[in-house]
């Protein structure tokens, strides 16, 4: 009687594992591929192959019993994840100014006082970040001085990067071997998703379904941004995903490593609403706010004493470049410029984003803070349409959290700006628009479903609000069909 059943899961598990090793091909076919200057369209083509394969893998993953799923989650993803090593970095140049500024770092320098191209750093400089001669003519790098280029993007302006970004490049430096060059940074990547894939199987085993931890330990951003790409992101949104976990019962701890996260990357921060999810009494946002606070500042006062310009750096230049400033100098606010004249554009996103987070404040669910971070996120993501796809690492981590898969489609969005707009102009607005609309057809879908909520009611009649089958319904049939199973 047990043995239909059994074939069964092992057809589900058997189908999902083929799928996920014809994703890791694929995966091993575009970061191999070096098409970013000269077939963007070529590698947009084999990135949605890659994402059509990760939508089906994660779709088969809903016949399988939690009991296999969470085995092959963890194994998947660090397959997965591994893939980014095939090749060097393939679309970004980032992880190379992460590399001198670990080896200023190491010689006693600030990172914040000097830019690559300074003359005062000479004797640091290397074949590898600064080629000369006929190396030069590689469009990936940028002109210092007559017959000398180099691989880190921006070479006359500051570092961006906050300090415990730089904490991490002065790391991966002091534990590398010589000569090793991008590998130990694309490594520090694959280490880092990996754990990610772990505290998120953790948090959701212990929750309820560990499955939607494969939204980020397959999803092909993952090791192209995470991995190939090398984006110290990975490292900001495995310290954000053990914020929010510890944030539900620990607020002080949830509070310093979310404070920990933003001194990695400043993104984080939007995090705030969705940690302070339903918080009622000041002292309880303070147990939030106050470790993140000091944390945030142990770590710039450090780098404030010993630097002698600006530990900010190039923040400033950046976001006037990218045009979040001024909605008329480039392709911010690609959304609403369609429905608004060009200077409403920034106040409807600071009114929108206000909007937003006291409602998740108001209305949040303080036993999934995850739920409201993520909607707080992919807002900012939506108003804002940022054009360079490894932003998105974080909003995958909180769709892996929270289950609402719809949202995967802002990072689709974020790709497609970043990469598919090279060969068609318009790709990353029109995308956008579709990942929009995907929310909404989400959201009203999921109350159609689920009917009227009433969080107070929940609480009267001994429910977790917010429990997992409302954030997973349509994990409901996989999760009926193996009961009685440990979960």
């Amino acid at each position: 009687m047990t043995r239909q059943p059994e074939t069964s899961t092992f057809r589900a598990t058997t189908v999902t594992a083929a799928l996920v090793a014809a994703l890791i091909a694929a995966l091993v076919l575009t970061v191999r591929k070096d098409g970013y200057f000269t077939d963007p369209a070529g590698l947009s083509r084999l990135y949605a192959a890659c994402w059509a394969l990760f939508a089906a893998a994660a779709w088969s993953l809903r016949r399988v019993p939690a009991r296999h799923a969470a085995a092959l989650v963890l194994a998947g993803g660090v397959a997965v994840a591994a893939t980014g090593l095939v090749a060097a970095p393939r679309t970004s140049t980032d992880s190379f100014r992460y590399a001198w500024d670990g080896r200023v770092q190491a010689a006693g320098i600030s990172p914040y006082d000097h830019a690559p191209a300074d003359a005062a750093l000479l004797p640091y400089r290397d074949s590898w970040l600064f080629p000369t001669g006929p190396a030069c003519g590689a469009p990936d790098l940028a002109a210092v001085s007559e017959g000398v280029c180099t691989r880190i993007n921006r070479p006359a302006v500051h570092t961006i990067y906050p300090p415990a970004g730089e904490l991490y490049f002065l790391l991966v430096h002091a534990l590398s071997p010589d000569d090793v060059r991008h590998k130990a940074l694309q490594a520090g990547g694959a280490l880092l998703a990996a754990a990610t894939t772990y505290v998120l199987s953790r948090i959701l085993r212990r929750r309820g379904d560990p499955r939607t931890a494969a939204y980020w330990a397959w999803c092909p951003a993952v090791p192209v941004e995470a991995v190939n790409n090398a984006h110290a992101d990975v490292l900001a949104v495995l310290l954000s995903v053990a914020a929010l976990g510890l944030t539900v019962r620990h607020r002080a701890w949830g509070g310093a490593l979310l404070g920990l996260a933003t001194a990695v990357k400043l993104l984080p921060a939007v995090l705030i609403p969705g940690a302070l999810s339903g918080v009622r009494r000041a002292r309880d946002a303070a147990a939030v706010l106050l470790p993140a606070a000091t944390v945030l500042t142990a770590l710039y006062v450090p780098y404030v004493l010993v630097s002698h310009s600006s530990v900010l750096g190039y923040l400033g230049g950046y976001a006037e470049e990218e045009g979040y400033q001024d909605a008329s100098s480039g392709n911010r606010y690609a959304l609403l410029r369609l429905l608004l004249p060009d200077p409403w554009a920034l106040p409807a996103v600071i009114a929108g984003m206000l909007a937003v987070s006291l409602y998740v404040i108001r209305r949040g669910d303080p036993e999934r803070p995850w739920s409201g971070a993520l909607l707080v996120t992919g807002t900012a993501f939506l108003l804002t349409t940022p054009g360079y796809s490894w932003y998105a690492l974080l909003l995958i981590a909180l769709v892996a959290l929270d289950g609402r898969w719809e949202w995967l489609g802002v990072p689709v969005a974020g790709a497609a700006a970043y990469l598919t707009s090279r060969a068609f102009a318009g790709a990353g607005t029109v995308t956008y628009a579709v990942a929009a609309l995907a929310v909404v057809c989400g959201w009203a879908a999921r109350r159609r479903s689920d009917g009227p909520h009433d969080a107070g009611a929940d609480r009267a009649a001994g429910r977790r609000p917010g429990s997992a089958p409302r954030a997973f319904p349509y994990l409901r049939k996989a999760t009926s069909s193996s009961a009685g199973e440990p979960r």
